[in-house]
């Protein structure tokens, strides 16, 4: 039976070849749906629209502005400067928006319900885990029970790639031949990325890992 699902796509890396792998190899059928919070990379967006359009599958961005306004973090336009360094650096816990992802999946679960969809899938990975307190084992399993009850009809909160670093989900993409010059990592949010922030770093780390030269162009 094909499963009917809602996809978070922000426009990045991981929910990109996620949406990739769902529809090639899971045979799902997908509604994609991003957010636009005030993020500095807001470029993501452009590329989430670019790969919902080449799995030819529905996509719909939210604005969620206030939490520009009302959140601290400087992933948002109205933060502070994004730190450099890597992923363990101390300093990179100023990019976590606050419980950013059980508002959003919150939301998509809202919309998924409504578009009588049974599965909500989002692109957590091991990588994120000790950085990101809401892309943890133990928070997917809460919400998971959490959006098991709240409503009438079933949905399930899925994240295909929860126990897989980056570069294997690279690999995953590379395989699917994902253009991978339509994803979007860097968080400073120039029209070029920086190469130094965290997530450039595990980016360039994943692809050099697995051998392949990432396609996008560095400062």
């Amino acid at each position: 039976m094909i499963k009917q699902g809602v996809i978070i796509l922000s426009g990045g890396l991981d929910s990109s070849v996620l949406a990739h792998f769902l529809i090639k190899e899971k045979k799902t059928n997908l509604l994609a749906l991003s957010f636009d919070y005030g993020q500095k990379h807001r470029k993501e967006l452009d590329c989430a629209a670019f790969q919902a359009k080449s799995l030819k599958i529905p996509h719909k961005i939210i604005n969620l502005g206030f939490m520009n306004e009302a959140f601290t973090s400087s992933l948002l336009s109205s933060g502070d400067a994004i730190p450099e360094g890597h992923y363990e650096d101390e300093n990179m816990k100023q990019t976590v928006v606050p419980n950013r992802n059980m508002i959003l999946i919150s939301i998509a679960a809202g919309f998924a319900i409504s578009q009588n969809r049974e599965y909500l899938f989002y692109g957590a990975h091991a990588g994120d885990h000790s950085i990101y307190p809401d892309c943890r084992g133990e928070f997917i399993q809460k919400l998971r029970e959490t959006l098991s009850l709240c409503d009438w009809q079933n949905l399930t909160l899925e994240a295909p790639f929860q126990n897989l670093k980056k570069d294997e989900i690279v690999k995953i993409g590379y395989d699917m031949e994902i253009d991978f010059s339509q994803t979007w990592t860097c968080y400073k949010g120039g029209e070029k990325s920086c190469g130094v922030c965290g997530s450039c770093s595990e980016r360039l780390e994943a692809f050099e890992k697995n051998g392949f030269t990432d396609p996008l162009i560095y400062l």
